[in-house]
């Protein structure tokens, strides 16, 4: 068994700081999967967070590489912002009672699709963290990457068993995601210098206000969607 203690001081320490960075980001990963998840039979939910979480930690390795490129691309956060900002709302209008005309199969498959399309766009600012304790080792990334698959298959797996309990978390996870995406937005290279220069407040008004924007909507459209079993009723 590898003792951790006896690896070189230049390769542990960035494998924990890799380890620690992923510890603390993994929370959004995590109710990106409980909520993409939650409306599938309990033995397709064990599936699509083991899939998910592992091919998300895959794309984020290949992510990693190419990230420096991809964050200086003017617009590309204001479009990714947009996109969760999508999957918040939808999360939140997702008729359940209208879903078992969906084959099992198709629908797990857009449950991890929506895992990594999400966790692609959220893992733009997060990858350079890691990107810079790795200092190019392939090797480290994949380990600290590879520690860090439980935390988050355990965190998606926790929030799963909680969202049966208390579906307000649905609401919650829903808001994140709409608060993640302001927070994408106006660090987007097209207009965070005039945000810096001009308007800092912004900082804290449009994450706020966009996880408002996606509870709301979110609930107006599934308020307005015919309930299916008082119409069979």
């Amino acid at each position: 068994m590898m003792n951790l203690f006896s690896l070189p001081t230049e390769f542990l320490v960035p494998l924990l700081q890799i380890i620690g960075i992923n510890i603390v980001l993994s929370g959004d990963n995590a109710v990106v999967i409980a909520l993409a998840s939650r409306s599938l039979p309990p033995e397709q939910q064990k599936k699509a967070v083991i899939w998910g979480s592992g091919a998300a930690i895959v794309m984020r390795i290949v992510l990693t590489f190419t990230a420096a490129s991809l964050l200086n691309m003017p617009y590309l956060k204001l479009v990714g912002s947009v996109f969760l900002l999508w999957v918040g709302i939808q999360l939140l209008n997702s008729d359940e009672e209208g879903e078992g005309d969906i084959k099992s199969s198709n629908n797990m498959a857009a449950a991890i699709r929506t895992i990594l399309m999400a966790d692609l766009v959220m893992s733009l600012d997060n990858v350079l963290g890691v990107a810079a304790a790795a200092k190019g080792n392939f090797l480290l990334l994949i380990i600290g990457l590879g520690i860090s698959i439980p935390l988050i298959v355990f965190g998606a797996n926790m929030l799963l068993r909680l969202m049966e309990r208390f579906p307000v978390i649905i609401t919650i996870g829903a808001a994140l995601l709409g608060y993640v995406g302001g927070e994408m937005a106006v660090t987007d290279q097209a207009i965070s210098n005039w945000v810096n220069t001009h308007f800092h407040a912004l900082h804290q008004i449009v994450p706020f206000g966009c996880a408002a924007l996606v509870v709301a909507l979110g609930k107006m459209l599934a308020a307005k969607k015919p309930k299916h079993a008082n119409a069979q009723a």
